[in-house]
């Protein structure tokens, strides 16, 4: 029997080296996504090495040296504050992020040395995917058709409060070319008091936000994640069925997701639960939640995302 939630990690419970968590390979049993999580007020240095690295303001704005020159990020108040600008950095590059915020750093090992990029919040694939109470917004900057990179599949998604999102259940935990592909998956989670509709707020500030997110076993390997996720959880995907992640009604859920595995390909695919795979085809006959797309006033309408994702987040 799997031990119920040993991929799942509270807030601080992966502290190291002056950051709030860090996932990657001193994980037992995890060997390809990494993530960083940081509550930065001046600088956080990350050395070159055979890694590339996206970097995310969750909150504020940074500026990042790098490549010998200085990057600015414009940021957002929050992660419900719709995308934000991102820095990707091939290998070999080191970096220091300077600001004040919450800042996320997504990792893999890499050789490559891709050119880096900045990924300007207007550049960024928005979707709004789904139907019904299984509409959520994603934010497409790191996946294939968005960017270049050699092994990661990065993006964020936002789920309205009542909604969920990561369903129906899927997994990819099998090399099926064509069909399924290999990829460890970490879920950043934050939760907030619900913003969105025709009536936002009435919740109070400090009141406890969560949502909750599940996985069980495949046959590649026994998982048992069933929890309560809050503002800075971490749970990893090593194998086997992960979804839903659901937004209770009163507050809305985030989620940053980073892949990466040991196949050849940086190409994300999946299978759905057979039991709940004709989910989808309810979703043909619903409209999307209107209360999606959310965007600064800035940013405009919502951009076609990149379709080869995949519907499952």
């Amino acid at each position: 029997m799997a031990v119920r939630n040993e991929w799942f990690f509270g807030r601080g419970a992966l502290a190291r080296e002056g950051w709030e968590s860090v996932v990657d390979a001193s994980i037992g049993g995890w060997r390809h996504a990494g993530l960083r999580v940081a509550a930065l007020d001046g600088e956080a240095e990350l050395p070159a090495g055979d890694v590339e690295r996206i970097t995310i303001p969750l909150s504020g704005s940074f500026r990042v040296d790098h490549d010998g020159t200085t990057t600015a990020l414009d940021g957002r108040e929050s992660v419900f504050d719709g995308p934000t600008d991102v820095l990707y950095t091939g290998s070999g590059r080191g970096l220091v992020i300077r600001g004040a915020g919450r800042v996320a750093v997504a990792e893999a090992p890499a050789s490559a040395g891709k050119p880096s990029r900045r990924v300007a919040r207007d550049e960024v694939p928005v979707e709004v995917r789904g139907a019904g109470r299984d509409t959520r917004q994603v934010h497409n900057f790191g996946t294939p058709e968005a960017l270049d990179a050699e092994s990661f599949i990065v993006c964020e998604v936002i789920t309205p409060g009542g909604n969920w999102s990561s369903h129906p259940a899927h997994k990819h935990d099998e090399r099926r070319p064509g069909h399924e592909t290999r990829l460890e998956e970490i879920y950043y989670f934050e939760a907030a008091p619900a913003r969105y509709g025709d009536e936002p707020g009435g919740v109070p500030e400090d009141a406890d936000a969560f949502g909750t997110f599940a996985t069980y076993s495949s046959a590649a390997g026994e998982i048992d994640t069933h929890a309560l996720v809050r503002t800075g959880d971490i749970a990893l995907v090593p194998y086997g069925y992960h979804g839903p992640a659901a937004a209770a009604p009163e507050y809305d859920l985030y989620y940053l997701n980073v892949m990466a595995g040991p196949d050849p390909e940086r190409i994300w695919r999946a299978c759905d639960d057979p039991r709940q795979s004709w989910i989808r085809s309810r979703w043909a006959r619903q409209a999307p939640d209107p209360r999606l797309p959310c965007l600064p006033a800035a940013a405009g309408a919502a951009r076609p995302g990149a379709t080869g994702y995949g519907a499952r987040r």
